[in-house]
């Protein structure tokens, strides 16, 4: 039986369309097809091996006399291309997994090519579609191997031989140095005509240069550009090109806690965050993916704003419906594995901020002006009036009864804010006034009805007593200059009662055994993301020092191909969650441009900054950010 490993052995591959995840051992263990929302057809990531897996190693490491993983990998150049290399008694081997973007079907191109001496290999293809629980009828066409399963087939194509073993494609072959097999692994409907075969080296060299091209666009010139440019890549892996939504993450069920039930499913397109994400993608040059999201948006919500809800499918999708799949023992037991997610019903203020947050950037940016944009930026703005005052589930979608959530209110703040900013600068036909009463009176209230004067802190909810990571952004996006008192002493708290002493930062209070203010019971691990908005609270507050120790402590809990997960867990030194999550890697774009920003000397001249860093209004050093910031001081 194959080992378990851990979430950060994995790698990701993918096309703009669906991902698959590499292992170290050379194991493709998740990969929905034909997109990212698809039921999967390796499904080992949440099972064992029967459940979907395809694995090319040597021969060696199949029978248990060889390494179990690969000496080395990397991405090569910057793309997301995968090179792994095998070094064995009798040679060295290096195995290339990638997936050619484009609008066709999807494929997964492995290459294998001799390095040194000679290596037996072995590629075993276990394909098992509906999540594992399918075993598909395996046989040639033409010298080709197929595997279908109701609606789809899987074509297997290589120039060594090939039998069905076991409910498996099974190839053996020797390598050597200077020789190479290439498998395609190509997705159609069961109905259609067979795709057309691959040509390896040309889809290589396309694929390399989709990602060259791409990233030369990238205008972070700090030095921690190689770290922006892995994680602008992986945010690129998880647009969804055809519609330019964005998954939260490529996966389902990954835990927050190892034999815990918070498993959650993260392939859809979260409008916080996918908001966040292109925020992070604006402020380092990329204007297209704005463009394309904002016509996502235009279709999943502009015809029905009245019923936003919080997420939609990668093409718009209403009926987000969870279910649970008991046939799956989950990751390491983490139990139950969920598709779906129940969360789509929930109100949550703060996305109306987050994404009328995204359209102010993206016309700082330089993004054309929408007309059809704007009247749903107006309708937006016209339905929070009404709203704002409601208790909702919040940025942490709890399950919970409803509260007053501080964050919810200062992001609604932020989208009446930045309205009246577009309004003012000609850019929104809309009348100020009442909006300017409006963010005047959601401030009064947070500040009144969200704060401890004892403590000194802002509060999770109006009245509790439970600190929030999510309230170390009141500086970040406006709502108070950072050297106000209460922001400073919010950090203090935050940083008091929910970090480690490495400085990572956890969402918030949760109750073991108990149910928690998030009506769950059992706990998590820290937030990767949160610990990047201390990053950001620190340096705001002129603690800058500090704050790029942390910076280079997060850095340094990615895997060694740049990814990180949703948290992290300092006792057990590894990834929980679902991997990569976008958030992690927005967040640390967004701290890497801060740090740049705020540690490259004297403070610059607003024309010089250009674009806000994104998430917030312009983030300067702290006279210059009093200055800039409009909010009034209550």
């Amino acid at each position: 039986m194959k080992r378990l490993p851990r979430i950060e052995q994995y790698g990701l591959i993918g096309d703009t369309q669906t991902s698959a995840h590499v292992c170290d051992d050379g194991s493709i263990d998740w990969l929905c097809l034909p997109r990212f929302d698809a039921p999967a057809v390796f499904t080992a990531l949440l099972g064992t091996q029967r459940h979907g897996t395809w694995q090319i190693a040597p021969a060696s490491t199949l029978a248990g006399t060889g390494p179990n993983v690969v000496a080395e990998r990397r991405y090569r150049d910057n793309s997301l291309v995968l090179d792994s290399v095998w070094r064995t008694t009798t040679g060295a081997v290096r195995v290339t997994d990638f997936m050619p973007p484009g609008d066709g079907a999807p494929r997964v191109i492995r290459v294998v090519e001799g390095v040194a001496g000679e290596v037996p290999m072995v590629s075993v293809m276990r394909p098992r579609p509906g999540y594992g629980r399918v075993s598909p009828w395996i046989h040639e066409v033409g010298g080709r191997m197929v595997a279908e399963a109701g609606a789809d087939a899987l074509w297997l194509d290589t120039s060594v031989q090939q039998v069905e073993k076991d409910s498996a494609v099974v190839s053996t072959f020797t390598v050597a140095a200077g020789q190479s097999v290439a498998f395609v692994l190509s997705w159609c409907p069961s109905h259609a005509a067979a795709p057309e075969v691959s040509e390896p080296d040309a889809a290589l060299a396309e694929t390399l240069a989709f990602w060259q091209d791409w990233t030369r666009q990238c205008s972070h010139d700090g030095p921690y550009r190689e770290a922006v440019i892995r994680s602008l890549i992986t945010l690129k892996a998880m647009t969804y090109g055809p519609s330019g939504g964005i998954v939260a993450a490529p996966t389902t069920s990954l835990p927050e806690e190892i034999g815990g039930g918070r498993n959650w499913d993260y392939r859809f397109t979260w409008l916080r965050d996918a908001s966040t994400t292109l925020a992070a993608l604006l402020g380092t040059g990329y204007r297209q993916e704005a463009q394309a999201w904002r016509r996502w948006l235009l279709r999943a919500v502009a015809g029905d704003p009245e019923n936003l809800q919080i997420m939609y499918g990668i093409t718009g999708e209403r009926d987000l419906c969870e279910q649970e799949l008991p046939w799956l023992p989950g990751y390491e037991g983490s139990t139950p594995v969920r598709v779906g997610n129940g969360a789509a019903d929930q109100l949550q203020l703060d996305v109306y901020g987050e994404v009328i947050e995204t359209l102010y950037l993206a016309h700082q940016s330089g993004v054309a002006h929408c007309a059809d944009t704007a009247v749903l930026h107006q309708r937006l703005v016209e339905h929070l009036a009404q709203r704002w005052q409601m208790p909702d589930e919040g940025i942490w979608e709890i399950r919970g009864p409803r509260r007053h959530f501080v964050h919810s209110k200062v992001m609604a703040w932020v989208a009446v804010d930045r309205t009246v900013r577009l309004a003012e600068a000609g850019a929104l036909d809309i009348p100020v006034d009442d909006l300017v009463e409006l963010r005047e009176a959601i401030h009064r209230e947070v500040c009144s009805k969200g704060f401890d004067p004892v403590r000194n802190t802002f509060t999770q909810s109006y009245g509790s007593e439970e600190l929030d990571a999510s309230l170390l952004l009141i500086p970040r996006v406006g709502f108070l200059p950072p050297d106000d008192p209460r922001v400073v002493g919010t950090v203090e708290a935050v940083r008091r009662e929910l970090s480690t002493a490495d400085g990572l930062v956890r969402r918030y209070p949760t109750a073991g055994t108990r149910t928690g203010v998030d009506g769950l019971a059992g706990d998590e691990g820290t937030f990767v993301l949160c610990s990047f908005w201390l990053v950001d609270a620190l340096a705001l507050v002129g603690r800058l020092d500090e704050a790029m120790g942390l910076f280079d402590r997060l850095l340094a809990l990615r895997n060694d191909l740049g990814l990180l997960a949703e948290e992290y867990d300092p006792v057990q030194q590894r990834q929980l969650g679902n991997f990569p999550q976008a958030f992690s890697h927005m967040g640390l774009i967004q701290s890497a441009q801060l740090l740049h920003l705020l540690s490259s000397g004297p403070t610059p001249a607003p024309a010089a900054v250009g674009a806000p860093v994104p998430g917030s209004v312009p983030c300067f050093p702290r006279q210059a950010r009093r200055d800039l910031v409009a909010s009034p001081r209550v």
